[in-house]
C-alpha cells in the first residue's frame, strides 16, 4: 500500500454486485474506500460530481461495454486513472483498453488473487498519477523559473542598451566639440565600437531568444548603421551584406560585431583613396556542420595600409575578439584589395 494523507477513494464500476461487495470488503480491509456503481452511466454520473483516486471498469455490462464507458470516463476534466477488469482472458480486450487509455488491466475472479491483483494495479496506477503530476508540478515551475529568469536578462539588456547608446550619445557630443582632426576620428572609431556592442542588446531585449542572436539580423543593422557612422566626404563607398541566416550565442555575436566594426572601418579609412569609390562586402555563411565564416572584403588599395598589424588598437581589438571565438583573422594575399575572413565554431 502507498503512503499517502488518507484512503485511496475507488470507484469499482460493475454490474456483478455480489463481486463488487466482495472488492469492496477486500480493499476496505487494505485502507481503501471504495464506492460502487452498477454500470457506466451510473459510474460516470458518480465522477462526475465526487473526487476517486483511482477507478476500476468491469468489461461486460449490460447495454454499453467497458470500451464504449472509457473514452467518456477519460474526457472528464481531470479523470482518475482506470485499472480495467474482465472476467475474458482474451488478449485483444486487454490490448484494446490499454490502448483506449486505462492504466492497467486485472483478469477477474472469486479468488483472493483477484482482489490481490487489482490492489496492485490500483497502487501502482494510484502512485504512477502521483509522479505524473509532481513531474508536470517540478517542470511548471521550473517554466516559470525560466520565464522570469528571461524576463530579468531582457531588462537588464534593455538596460546595458540604453547605457551604451547613452555613452555614445556621450561620445558625439564630445566630438562635435573638438577640433583636432585626429581626435575626432578616433572618438567616431570609439563609437562604432560601442554601438556594435549596444546592437547586440537591442537585439537580445526585443527577441524571444535571450540565448542566442540571429546573427544575420543583426548584421544588416549593423551594416546599414556602419554606413551612416563612417561615410565620408570625399569618397563614395558602398557597403554590401550577404549573409546566410545563422544563429550565435550573445559572446560570439559581441566578438563578431566589433570585427566587423574594426574591418569595416580599417577599409573605409584605407581602401580607397581620395575621389575613388568602391565596395564593401560582408559575407557570412555556414561553412560544414556547426561551423561559420565571416569575410569582409574590398577591391581596393590592396594588403599595404589595409591590413590591421596587429600594433595599432584596431589590430589589437581584432586578435582580442578572434581569440574569444577560438580562431584568427588570415587574409587572401591573392585577393585584388584586402579579404579578411574569420572561421569559427557555431
Amino acid at each position: 500500500m502507498i503512503a499517502r494523507d488518507g484512503p485511496v477513494r475507488l470507484l469499482y464500476i460493475d454490474d456483478d454486485r455480489a463481486l463488487s461487495r466482495l472488492v469492496q470488503k477486500e480493499l476496505s480491509r487494505h485502507g481503501f474506500e471504495v464506492v460502487c456503481a452498477d454500470g457506466g452511466d451510473a459510474g460516470l454520473e458518480l465522477l462526475a460530481t465526487q473526487t476517486f483516486d483511482a477507478c476500476a471498469l468491469d468489461h461486460f455490462m449490460p447495454g454499453r461495454d467497458g470500451l464504449d464507458v472509457l473514452p467518456d470516463i477519460l474526457a472528464l476534466n481531470e479523470p482518475p486513472p482506470v485499472v480495467y477488469v474482465t472476467g475474458a482472458e482474451d488478449g485483444r480486450i486487454a490490448v484494446a483498453a490499454l490502448r483506449a487509455g486505462a492504466a492497467d488491466y486485472v483478469i477477474k475472479d472469486v479468488s483472493e488473487d483477484f482482489t490481490a491483483l487489482l490492489r496492485a494495479a490500483l497502487n501502482d496506477a494510484v502512485e504512477r498519477r502521483r509522479l505524473e503530476r509532481e513531474n508536470q508540478q517540478a517542470l511548471e515551475e521550473v517554466r516559470q523559473a525560466r520565464d522570469r529568469a528571461e524576463a530579468l536578462l531582457r531588462e537588464v539588456n534593455h538596460r546595458v542598451g540604453n547605457s551604451l547608446q547613452l555613452v555614445s550619445s556621450f561620445i558625439s557630443l564630445q566630438q562635435r566639440q573638438l577640433k583636432d582632426e585626429g581626435a575626432k576620428t578616433a572618438l567616431k572609431e570609439a563609437q562604432a565600437r560601442i554601438e556594435a556592442v549596444a546592437h547586440v542588446h537591442r537585439r537580445l531585449y526585443t527577441s524571444a531568444d535571450v540565448a542566442t542572436v540571429a546573427m544575420h539580423d543583426y548584421l544588416d543593422g549593423l551594416v546599414e548603421e556602419l554606413g551612416k557612422s563612417l561615410g565620408s566626404d570625399d569618397r563614395t563607398v558602398t557597403l554590401r551584406l550577404d549573409a546566410e541566416p545563422m544563429q550565435v550565442s550573445t559572446d560570439q555575436a559581441v566578438s563578431l560585431g566589433v570585427v566587423v566594426t574594426e574591418l569595416v572601418t580599417n577599409a573605409v579609412k584605407y581602401a580607397y583613396g581620395p575621389g575613388q569609390g568602391g565596395e564593401i562586402r560582408v559575407h557570412l555563411r555556414a561553412e560544414g556542420e556547426g561551423r561559420g565564416v565571416l569575410v569582409v572584403e574590398d577591391d581596393g588599395a590592396g594588403m599595404g595600409e589595409s591590413k590591421p598589424k596587429g600594433t595599432g588598437l584596431g589590430g589589437k581589438i581584432i586578435a582580442a575578439m578572434a581569440k574569444g571565438l577560438r580562431s584568427s583573422v588570415e587574409f587572401d594575399p591573392a585577393h585584388q584589395g584586402v579579404r579578411a575572413r574569420l572561421a569559427f565554431d557555431r
